[in-house]
């Protein structure tokens, strides 16, 4: 798979979308108004700005090589600027702004965030699978404090469960007509914990799509933009770069931007006459575009360009509103989760591609916890749910600790605070106990690995056992050998194993329906856990042990 791009440090990537009959160049620019009528432009151009899978990233993320990037207060000045230089401005972005959250927001169910966005000017967002995190009576009470509609044009009997939500708004820029169609992931119901999503479920995107921008059309809509929980997984044969996001684009037609999320891959590309484009994730980019619309040309975009921002925070001074206003937030988490509970001897990365698709050292340590804490003989936790590095993000007020972000002091080793084990673990989930037969373990190592050697968010991390797997062989097959960490080999029969995980993945979750047979007995809250043992242990020194390994990709 191709390496998604990474970081530079202005505008990345420009790209001008192909458009028949272009304006030919002539002695004065439709910008400048009519010829004899100086006083009303002829031709729009409609700056949109976008930030994808923002999940609460309220403070800067440490990005090695370019040091901190985004947060709240930069990326308020950030477009402060853009919409100084062009009013003619929207600001947009495609699901799980929310959910998944940095400490600044996840502490406090995400209001800061809402009220980041309200501050900021959002003019719509859609729900991706993390906007579910909670269930619908925390979801409504965000759309209600929300400032900005949500869209979302393929979730069925909507009414039945959310109010205030509509496939679509139209937005009235310049005196264009502009609609944004909102579409929400196929996969949600998976990704969530069973009813999180009431009686709703999620149809077929671009026919729901097509369908909102038909009945917008009728409405006077003149240009289109589908905000889309949708992102790039992999590459083709060829090379190009794909996913269910290039897979929408290519069935639906007449739309002048897709804006796409919930991968974390940058993406740019022309498909189907539309600008089709996806972010980094939490702010560590986002996208300027210009859509330029002419009055004169049948009232149509003519011109699509668009560039990628990487918003380096101190570029910018940040915005003393947002400043005050995260500051109560601050100054309460401190007194809750700045304890110095043990030390760690480097740090435990958490890149996505690695935590959902191979062992790592924090998914050792994530999964340890729970067999140890339980004294089960196995454990398991699903890699997605392992969402920051340790030490996390979380920025404690003594700035002489060592930490990886900046404004600390240097290591490692690096010390650690309780807000590291609740940013690591951030969901909320329960651990639970419960026992399986071995052919249900093997099951469960099967789907594990069924989409090796892509990212899978129900990618295990393991403890307490040993397996061997070959992704080359099809999927439902590719197990080869399971033992317990004393060399025992698993049958895949009906001996009876005791296991430790989370109320998610035992529920079904991510595709675990082998487990949702009403067995589990809840436990302590999962990020509890993490942080007693880490408390206990003291010192921790990342490092893998060979657990997970994937016999067509030795050492990977």
């Amino acid at each position: 798979m191709r390496s998604p791009s990474r970081f530079g440090l202005v505008a990345l990537v420009t790209a001008t979308a192909a458009v028949s009959g272009a304006l030919p160049a002539s002695a004065w620019s439709p910008h400048d108004g009519y010829p004899g009528n100086p006083h009303r432009s002829d031709v729009v151009d409609i700056q949109v700005l976008n930030v994808s899978d923002f999940h609460g990233q309220l403070d800067p993320l440490n990005v090695r090589g370019v040091g901190d990037v985004g947060g709240a207060a930069a990326l308020s000045s950030y477009w402060k600027a853009d919409r100084e230089k062009n009013p003619d401005t929207l600001l947009l972005t495609a699901g799980d702004a929310v959910g998944a959250s940095a400490p600044i927001s996840g502490f406090f169910d995400d209001t800061p965030t809402i009220r980041f966005m309200n501050h900021a000017g959002f003019d719509a967002d859609t729900f991706g699978n993390h906007n579910f995190d909670k269930g619908l009576e925390h979801l409504q009470d965000q759309i209600d404090a929300a400032q900005f509609p949500y869209v979302s044009s393929n979730l069925t009997h909507l009414d039945d469960n959310l109010s205030d939500v509509s496939p679509y708004t139209i937005k009235n820029v310049d005196g264009v007509r502009v609609a944004i169609i909102g579409v929400t992931n196929p996969e949600a119901p998976t990704l969530v914990a069973p009813g999180n999503l009431g009686t709703m479920t999620v149809a077929d995107p671009a026919a729901a799509a097509m369908r909102a921008r038909t009945e917008a059309a009728r409405h006077g809509a003149r240009v289109f933009i589908a905000l889309g929980h949708l992102g790039i997984e992999g590459t083709d044969p060829s090379g190009n770069q794909t996913g269910p996001l290039t897979d929408f684009a290519q069935k639906v037609h007449g739309f002048d931007l897709v804006l796409g999320d919930h991968t974390d891959v940058r993406y740019q590309g022309q498909i189907n006459g539309a600008l089709v484009l996806e972010n980094r994730s939490k702010g560590a980019t986002y996208a300027r575009t210009t859509l330029t619309y002419d009055r004169r040309r049948g009232g149509r975009v003519v011109n699509a360009a668009s560039e990628f921002v990487v918003p380096v925070s101190n570029a910018v001074q940040p915005d003393p509103e947002v400043v005050a206003m995260l500051k109560p937030y601050r100054d309460e988490m401190a007194k809750r989760y700045d304890s110095t509970v043990g030390t760690a001897t480097g740090l435990f990365g958490n890149e996505e591609s690695d935590v959902r698709g191979r062992e790592t050292a924090l998914g050792d340590l994530t999964a340890d916890a729970l067999r140890a804490t339980y004294k089960t003989q196995v454990a398991f936790t699903n890699g997605g749910g392992i969402r920051a590095a340790l030490p996390s993000g979380y920025l404690p007020a003594d700035t002489s600790l060592r930490r990886p972000s900046s404004g600390y002091a240097a290591g490692p080793p690096y010390d650690l605070v309780t807000g590291d084990a609740y940013s690591v673990l951030p969901f909320g989930n329960q651990s639970l106990t419960r026992t399986l037969t071995g052919a249900q373990l093997w099951a469960v190592l099967e789907h594990s690995v069924s989409k090796a050697p892509g990212s899978f968010g129900g990618f295990l991390q393991v403890s307490g056992l040993r397996f061997t797997y070959d992704s080359a062989k099809p999927a439902g097959s590719r197990v080869q050998s399971v033992t317990l960490d004393d060399g025992t080999p698993v049958a895949n029969d009906a001996t009876t194993y005791t296991a430790a995980t989370n109320d998610f993945t035992n529920a079904g979750g991510d595709g675990y329906t082998m487990l949702a047979d009403g067995q589990g007995t809840s436990r302590n809250l999962m990020a509890a856990d993490l942080l007693d043992y880490i408390t206990a242990r003291k010192t921790l020194t990342p490092a893998t042990d060979g657990r997970i390994e994937d016999a067509a990709r030795p050492g990977a």
